[in-house]
C-alpha cells in the first residue's frame, strides 16, 4: 500500500469491509439506454473533440514517449528479470517487478492514479474485477492498484509483443482469443481454476477497448467465471483515460486516472443462464451510471 502512495495513489481513508451487495434483477437491461441515451452522444462529441480535433504535436509526442517508456521498461527490467527468476528456479520473483514496471509506466508518462473504493474489500476475499475499457492505461491501472495481487484476462495479441508476450504467464495473465469460442472456453475455464485457488482476476468485459465517450455490451464470459468459482464481482469505473490516451488517437497527455472500485455483487447460489444474464446487466449498470457521473463534469 505505501508503494502505491508513493506512485501518486490517493485512496480513500476509510477502513471499513462491505458485504457483497445481493443480484437486483431487471425485466430489461437498463444500462445500455441509461448510458447510451442520456450521455453517449454529448459525452462522446464532447470528448472526441477535445482529444481528436486538429493535429497535436505535443500530444503526439508525449504518446511515443510513454510507448518508448513501455519499451524501456521491458528492456531494463523485463530480460533481466526474466531471466533471473528462470535461472534460479523461482517464477514468483516476477511479479513484484511487473508491479513496479506498471506503476512507473504511468508515472513516468505522467499519470497519477486516485483510487477510491477500497473500505469496500475484504482483504481476505478473492474477487473478479470487470472494468470498462477505453485506453491502453487501463490494463496498467487495473492489475496495479487493487491492492491484491491479480491475474488479468489479456487479448491473445499480446503474446506477440516481445519479452511482455513471454512474461505473462509468469504473472497469471491469461491470453485469451475472442475470435475462436472453443479456446476461450478453455482459457476461462483455466482462469476459473485459479480463482478457485485463490488468486482473483481481473477482466475488461466489453473484450476490446470503445472509443472515446462509448461505453459496449458486456461479454458474459467473466460472468460464468465468477459464478462457477462462487466469488463476488466488483464493478471497477476507469475515468479519464479515453481522454489521456483515448483509442484510435495517437495522442496523450499527463493527467489523473480516476479508478473507482464499487461494491462487490455477490454470486452464491447462482446458477443458471438467466441467473447470469441479470448479473451481467447489474454490473454493466452500476459501471454506466458511475461512467456517466464523470461524463457529465
Amino acid at each position: 500500500m505505501n508503494k502505491s502512495r508513493r506512485a501518486g495513489t490517493d485512496y480513500d481513508k476509510k477502513s471499513e469491509t462491505r458485504h457483497p451487495q445481493p443480484l437486483m434483477r431487471h425485466s430489461e437491461n437498463p444500462s445500455q439506454k441509461l448510458f447510451n441515451e442520456s450521455t453517449a452522444t454529448s459525452a462522446s462529441s464532447t470528448v472526441e473533440s477535445s482529444i481528436s480535433g486538429r493535429f497535436n504535436i505535443a500530444g503526439r509526442l508525449h504518446y511515443w514517449w510513454s510507448l518508448f517508456v513501455a519499451g524501456a521498461l521491458l528492456v531494463i527490467l523485463g530480460i533481466p528479470v526474466l531471466l533471473i527468476s528462470w535461472l534460479v528456479g523461482k517464477p514468483e520473483l516476477v511479479y513484484p517487478w511487473a508491479l513496479f514496471g506498471g506503476r512507473n509506466w504511468l508515472r513516468l508518462s505522467g499519470m497519477k492514479v486516485s483510487v477510491k473504493g477500497t473500505e469496500f474489500l475484504d482483504p481476505k476475499q478473492t474477487y473478479v474485477f470487470i472494468a470498462n475499457h477505453r485506453s491502453y492505461l487501463d490494463t496498467a491501472t487495473l492489475f496495479v492498484y487493487t491492492g491484491r495481487r491479480i491475474g488479468l484476462l489479456a487479448k491473445k495479441e499480446l503474446l506477440k509483443v516481445p519479452i511482455l508476450g513471454y512474461g505473462m504467464g509468469f504473472v497469471n495473465i491469461m491470453a485469451i482469443d475472442r475470435s475462436n469460442r472453443e479456446r476461450a472456453f478453455e482459457t476461462t475455464t483455466a482462469a476459473t481454476e485459479r480463482i478457485r485457488s485463490g488468486i482473483s482476476f481481473g477482466v475488461f468485459a466489453e473484450g476490446t477497448r470503445s472509443k472515446p465517450g462509448q461505453f459496449l455490451p458486456f461479454k458474459k464470459g467473466a460472468f460464468y467465471m465468477a459464478v462457477q468459482a462462487g466469488v463476488p464481482i466488483v464493478p471497477v469505473a476507469i475515468k479519464n483515460t479515453d481522454v489521456l490516451m483515448g483509442k484510435g488517437t495517437g495522442q496523450s497527455k499527463p493527467g489523473t486516472i480516476e479508478f473507482v472500485l464499487l461494491p462487490p455483487v455477490a454470486t452464491a447460489g447462482l446458477s443458471s443462464d438467466e441467473d447470469v444474464q441479470a448479473l451481467v446487466e447489474q454490473i454493466h449498470t452500476t459501471i454506466a451510471r458511475e461512467l456517466r457521473v464523470a461524463e457529465s463534469k
